[in-house]
């Protein structure tokens, strides 16, 4: 078997877009990856391009040796862009040789652990107070909605939940960290938003109860200063955790130590080297891990090395489908699983782009069995929904 091709599918999600990757064989075996990344996908696509003939014309199916042929193809441009693009390619080719075999990647991997996974509703009100005009679903805009959002997260089964820094009465979220006018690189919250944060939560908590987690997540948008004092204002509300992204382990180490509210990080990673200082140092209650930014078999290292450090993993996932099915393939060949993310407000066609839907029941997503991933792309429904240049923050 030889790969004939390899293509990129860039789909329009509403605000942001869906890069999905298509490798062809002389033996008609398709496989299929995602590598989204919703700020650099011309990045993305354009490494893919630069990777292709390292792997046309090889044989698909000993997909460790494909993968160090792609780290050493671009060793001098390491993470980032070409750590996403790579991991495009590795799925799709675990996907192939899984197909090839008639088994699930679960299966490939010695799975499953598991029959099934929880889940979290992830940017929970985050996508409603941002880009409502792309959903089937109401605005958010007060406090009052954010109760109603909480009620619903119950009353639809789900035990968890994650939010943003949400300003429902502006129509906008806070994502300084990721962009913003003069002045706002400082990370630094100010005692208005401390509040703020403060009555944001608590009207999650109050709506869903006692029973429900909730998980905020801060990204980059502060420095550690920050990050603690609104750690140590949520302690009252036993967050399941908060999110912080950072390259510096020390300094989410310095945050963890100063409150008992459980800390999470390592979306921003990649590969065992990266994820080491940070397991070395305790520097977090629970890592998150991008499949679709690692690739499957590093991924599936890194949550081994975790274990190794009694330490829990949570995929990062806020993509499409496909990546739903390839982060809950992770989950079922891990024993050190905290809980799987899934965005459940979304645009309309998002299940239109697969063959098989995952399937939810009271907060538990079971583990897919059909071969491969478990799921196709239709391609049809992928046309249907090119992405362009309209690139927008949150």
């Amino acid at each position: 078997m030889k790969v004939t091709d390899i293509e990129t599918r860039v789909v329009h999600a509403g605000w942001r877009p869906w890069i999905f990757v298509k490798v062809s064989t002389d033996e008609g075996v398709t496989g299929w990856g995602e590598c989204s990344d919703g700020r650099s996908p011309n990045g993305v696509c354009g490494t893919i391009a630069d990777l292709k003939p390292i792997v046309v014309g090889k044989d698909p199916r000993p997909y460790e040796m494909r993968f160090w042929d792609m780290v050493r193809g671009s060793r001098q441009s390491p993470s980032g862009i070409a750590c996403k693009a790579i991991a495009g390619i590795e799925l799709a080719l675990i996907d192939i040789k899984a197909k090839a075999l008639g088994i699930s990647v679960t299966e490939l991997f010695g799975g499953p652990t598991r029959n099934d996974v929880r889940l979290y509703w992830s940017h929970c009100g985050t996508s409603r107070v941002g880009h409502a005009e792309h959903l089937d679903t109401p605005p958010v805009r007060s406090m009052e909605d954010i109760t109603a959002l909480g009620k619903e997260v119950v009353e639809r089964g789900f035990t968890a939940l994650k939010t943003n820094i949400l300003l429902p009465g502006e129509g906008r979220n806070h994502f300084g960290g990721f962009g913003g006018p003069p002045g706002s690189t400082d990370g630094v919250v100010s005692r208005q938003m401390l509040r703020h944060i403060e009555t944001l939560i608590g009207t999650f908590r109050d709506a869903v109860g006692s029973d429900v987690d909730i998980n905020l997540d801060l990204n980059f948008n502060f420095k550690p200063e920050s990050c603690i004092r609104i750690a140590q204002i949520l302690e009252q509300f036993d967050l399941l955790w908060l999110e912080i992204d950072m390259y510096e382990p020390e300094a989410i180490r310095q945050i963890k130590d100063s409150t008992s509210t459980k800390i999470c990080t390592g979306e921003n990673l990649y590969y065992m080297r990266e994820f080491l200082p940070y397991f070395d140092r305790r520097a977090a209650d629970v890592f998150m891990i991008d499949v679709p930014w690692n690739g499957f078999s590093q991924s599936k290292k890194i949550g081994d090395l975790a274990e190794v450090y009694q330490l829990n993993v949570a995929p990062h996932n806020y993509y499409s489908h496909l990546s739903t099915f390839i982060s809950a393939s992770l989950c079922a060949v891990l024993p050190n699983v905290r809980i799987q993310e899934i965005d459940i407000d979304d645009v309309p066609w998002k299940d239109d782009l697969v063959t098989v839907q995952p399937e939810i029941k009271d907060g538990m997503l079971t583990i897919p069995g059909g071969p491969g991933w478990g799921t196709e792309l239709n391609e049809d429904a992928i046309g249907a929904h090119p992405w362009g240049d309209n690139k927008s923050n949150w």
